[in-house]
């Protein structure tokens, strides 16, 4: 047997909605974005929590995205998000994701996070979650700003290869992993691992994990993470020095039982 890992989606999975339109109000503070798309991000994190997160949705999304990060400058973002951080995600994490989180550690089971949001927003957070690595989209940057195209997408299919490649790398046992989402786009994923779990899943994921077997848990308990993780890192001084930035991409481009008890 190989070493384990668990596998997370990260909007309404670990925290409680869409990772990038949670900074729309910090962006426009910050003068990258108006009222009226401040307006627009609000509906689109609407459509996302209440219409759940299938193909459409998130296609529309990644649209209005898309055309709202374009021309963005690179380090205004990274000095926005670097404030902002903490303020912004720290209410949004379940608590009992962390708590996930921690079990998987303790049994020495890799943590990692795999979201089609941008590697720019999902590194940092993932850092402060105490992930041990992170799978995510990458926009493309010219001249020092945003084009609104992408480099990599980190998306449906594409999650499930993510995975089976990192295994190959770190040699893990996928068959005595775990992985856990909201999304019926993520079913793929699910599949690669040999303990899936559905966490407050949409319609389609919930008729999937019925049909399947997999087990559903509910997560409904969001908690401040620096008051629960007092551990978490890094620093928001580190963050800026390592070059962090956050792009609106979080719903770009946008789960065989077993108790944790490894």
């Amino acid at each position: 047997m190989g070493p384990e890992a668990a596998f997370f989606d990260l909007d309404k999975t670990i925290i409680a909605k869409s990772s990038a339109l949670a900074f729309s109000k910090p962006f426009a503070a910050g003068g990258l974005i108006s009222r009226r798309a401040v307006l627009k991000s609000a509906y689109a994190q609407f459509v996302f929590l209440v219409g759940g997160a299938d193909h459409d949705q998130m296609e529309k999304l990644r649209h209005f995205m898309s055309q709202l990060v374009a021309g963005w400058d690179v380090a205004t973002v990274k000095e926005i998000v670097a404030d902002t951080l903490h303020n912004v995600v720290d209410p949004l994490v379940y608590d009992e994701a962390v708590q996930l989180i921690e079990e998987h550690h303790l049994a020495g089971r890799d943590v990692v996070i795999v979201s089609s949001s941008g590697t720019d927003v999902v590194e940092p957070i993932g850092a402060m979650l105490g992930a041990d690595r992170v799978v995510a989209s990458r926009l493309k940057i010219e001249d020092g700003k945003y084009t609104g195209e992408i480099d990599y997408y980190a998306y449906a299919e594409e999650k499930a290869n993510a995975i089976r490649a990192l295994a190959e790398e770190r040699g893990y046992d996928l068959a005595a992993c775990y992985a856990y989402s909201d999304s019926s786009t993520d079913i793929p994923m699910l599949e690669a691992v040999g303990f899936p779990h559905a966490v407050n899943p949409d319609k389609e994921l919930r008729k999937a994990a019925a049909a399947r077997a997999w087990p559903v848990l509910n997560f409904n308990k969001p908690v401040a993470l620096r008051s629960r993780m007092p551990q978490a890192k890094p620093t928001l001084a580190a963050l800026a020095v390592g070059g962090v930035v956050a792009v609106g991409v979080g719903v770009w481009v946008g789960v065989k039982r077993r108790n944790l008890s490894a």
